[in-house]
């Protein structure tokens, strides 16, 4: 059965742990065949056959949070923002006074005055805490971090500790308003990079021009874009010349010229001449619209530490609880002069420090700050689980054609032979290599400069990893590599192939005629972007292509490779990856390539890599990393990026286990009181989350 994933946004959802329960809870019910809850941007990716089943769970398991319709979570203080600052503001007010008037207040007969002051601060306070861990008890869900303030509290009040147990009630709070605003902060910053989505195009109709949304602009049509506007669909100049700012989609600065015949992509930004375009694709399939779904759903494919913090949670929560029991009742019994207020105390500490918040919200907002800040930078990653594989990517295998070399090619040589003279081969060459896309076979159209009619080619096949047959004026032509007239078993001069450059045959009727050869040149960052992957760790770096032998030996060489293979099919770059990747010492591998020959073999490596701009659809699609610039030293920032969201993801870790882990001991042993467990607990939240938005910079 095909599967129908809808997005849904998840409305007042500030609660880590919450969303979590949520996606287990959710994934149980009856007629749910997909669910994956993204914390980081409040997204529900469901395939439910009924969505008021979910809306109800979703609402029982944590009241308040609602189920809408997609769309972009709110950046700006909400009314129920508002309402917690007036709450918590009055309740701060009421502690502060408490504790400076406590004596007073505790003078009054039964002490009402003190229980009165400080009941109200615990009510406004820590009502939402309690009404939420009474109703998850009703539904037999007895373990989470408002389970643990409660009783934790509750112990305090028992034994009159009332300031403690409003201070450690309200500084909680204060601590999830901090998360809440951390949260709105990081969604914030995708919905920054949302705004580069286009709202109008301007159609023109004849001498008509009218604004429409840029979902009712058909290919084909023609679009006007004016100075400062943004290009709402991909396309072709017309007529004009201008500066496009690209810097959104590709995270460079330095704008790129456009003119007649350029292809200018939706999302950029028109910074000085009018500019007239044909669109040649739907809204749907443009650039920024990919890119921007890409983004949206990359947080829904979890790392393994998140769903290992997952599962971690709800051992750790039991453990904590059981822990405090033991603590609370075995001392008292056994140790002399011991008695159960003072171990109750330390039982209660021990609940305070121990909420696992910590670790439940810096870890997500970690990964998903990796994948905005590498969609920054023009690196879109289609996961947070890719982000851990880069970081552990020790050999890079890159294709050469379009990947390591410009892809630009020029024909420099035309030899003919059997009576053809060098005009004639070139014509033949051409026309039958009029409809193929590869960037060698569009150098030898442009090489002959003329223009090829449709009706001069009878029939045309693209020979994958061999070249192309086609017929023309009743000949059967064959245009390609030496490969193509072995596998053809048609005879042709051997000493060509010492020819340097790439050497295109050319065969009429099953006799070869003659050959071309068309020069390549490096990419200007390609040696920089191999000094910068051995930098960041990479082992090995590889190169595979179909070319010969000879030329992708010089590539190497110009490029310090550590190995190549060249004369590859795609089948056989399959098989060398698959080879790489069963060395168990490799860690893992990488492969970066541009063409529809490399979708197998991206599609196989442990992330495939490619490059975005020009890259072919069946790349892009394949690819678990997309670069919108065609420059091979984004892989090395992309690798850089994954180590270093690790690195922070590690910290928090070791940070929240370590410091709660310190404060545990000291509580068991009396050191620590209540208010050091609550300061200790908000700050190493506060401290995780800050940490965690590093990655965003």
């Amino acid at each position: 059965m095909t599967t129908q994933i809808q997005k849904y946004h998840i409305k007042n959802l500030d609660c880590a742990n919450c969303a979590a329960k949520i996606e287990a809870g959710v994934k149980e019910l009856p007629g749910v065949h997909f669910a994956s809850l993204n914390f980081a941007t409040a997204t529900l990716h469901l395939d439910a056959d009924n969505l008021s089943s979910v809306q109800s769970l979703v609402n029982e398991i944590e009241p308040g949070v609602t189920l809408h319709e997609f769309e972009q979570p709110e950046a700006e203080l909400d009314s129920r923002v508002k309402w917690q600052v007036a709450t918590l503001g009055v309740a701060i007010v009421l502690f502060v006074l408490g504790l400076i008037f406590r004596g007073r207040l505790a003078s009054t007969p039964f002490g009402w005055a003190e229980i009165a002051v400080f009941g109200v601060a615990y009510a406004l306070s820590g009502w939402s805490v309690l009404f939420q861990a009474g109703r998850n008890m009703w539904r037999r869900n007895w373990f989470d971090e408002t389970f643990l303030m409660s009783i934790a509290t509750l112990g305090a009040v028992a034994i009159q500790e009332y300031p403690e147990a409003v201070g450690v009630m309200l500084f909680y709070k204060v601590g999830e308003f901090v998360q809440e605003l951390s949260v709105r902060r990081s969604r914030h910053s995708i919905q920054v990079l949302m705004e580069v989505r286009p709202d109008f195009a301007n159609l023109k109709t004849g001498e008509e021009i009218r604004q429409v949304t840029p979902e009712e602009v058909n290919v084909n049509d023609v679009i006007v874009i004016r100075p400062g506007e943004r290009v709402p669909l991909d396309g072709v100049v017309l007529s004009g010349a201008s500066q496009l700012d690209t810097s959104a989609l590709t995270g460079e600065s330095m704008p790129r010229p456009a003119e007649a015949g350029d292809e200018v992509l939706a999302g950029s930004i028109n910074k000085s001449n009018l500019l007239e375009l044909q669109v040649t694709r739907p809204f749907s399939d443009s650039t920024i619209a990919r890119m921007l779904e890409l983004v949206q759903n990359a947080a829904s494919r979890k790392a393994r530490t998140e769903k290992f913090i997952t599962r971690f949670a709800n051992y750790y929560t039991p453990f904590v609880v059981l822990a405090a029991l033991l603590i609370a009742i075995v001392p008292p019994l056994v140790i002399p002069g011991a008695t159960f207020a003072q171990w109750i105390y330390r039982a209660l500490v021990l609940l305070v420090i121990s909420c696992p918040c910590a670790l439940m919200i810096s870890i997500p907002l970690g990964y998903f700050g990796g994948i905005g800040g590498a969609s920054r930078r023009g690196i879109l990653v289609k996961g947070a689980n890719f982000l851990d594989v880069l970081a552990n990517v020790k050999t890079v295998v890159f294709d050469k054609t379009g990947t390591l070399t410009q892809g630009s090619f020029q024909v420099s040589d035309v030899t003919a032979h059997n009576g053809y003279s060098p005009a004639e081969l070139l014509r033949y060459a051409a026309i039958a290599e009029s409809h193929s896309n590869h960037p060698i076979a569009q150098s030898i159209v442009s090489a002959y400069g003329k223009e090829v009619a449709v009706s001069q080619v009878d029939a045309f096949e693209e020979l994958s990893g061999f070249g192309v047959q086609a017929k023309v004026d009743g000949n059967t032509i064959l245009v390609g590599n030496d490969a193509l007239l072995h596998e053809k078993d048609i005879p042709h001069d051997i000493g060509c192939c010492e020819t340097p450059g790439t050497v295109v045959h050319v065969a009429v009727n099953g006799e070869q005629v003659g050959h071309l050869v068309v020069a390549d040149e490096l990419k200007p960052d390609a040696i920089d972007a191999v000094e910068k992957l051995h930098q960041n760790g990479v082992e090995r770096i590889l190169m595979l292509t179909g070319d010969r032998d000879d030329v992708a030996a010089q590539i190497a060489a110009q490029l310090n490779l550590d190995d190549y293979r060249a004369e590859l099919l795609p089948e056989d770059k399959v098989a060398v990856v698959e080879s790489l990747m069963a060395d168990a010492h490799a860690g893992k591998l990488a492969f970066v390539g541009d063409g529809i020959n490399d979708a197998p073999v991206i599609a196989r490596s442990d992330v495939g890599i490619a490059m975005g701009a020009l890259g072919s659809d069946a790349a892009i699609e394949t690819a678990d990393v997309v670069l919108m610039t065609d420059a091979p030293s984004k892989v090395a920032e992309a690798i850089q990026l994954g180590k270093r969201t690790r690195k922070i993801i590690w910290q928090n870790i070791a940070m929240a286990l370590g410091i709660k882990g310190i404060f545990i001991l000291l509580g068991a042993f009396g050191v620590a009181s209540m208010w050091e467990a609550v300061f200790a607990d908000v700050g190493v939240t506060i401290l995780a989350v800050f940490n965690a938005t590093r990655v965003l910079k």
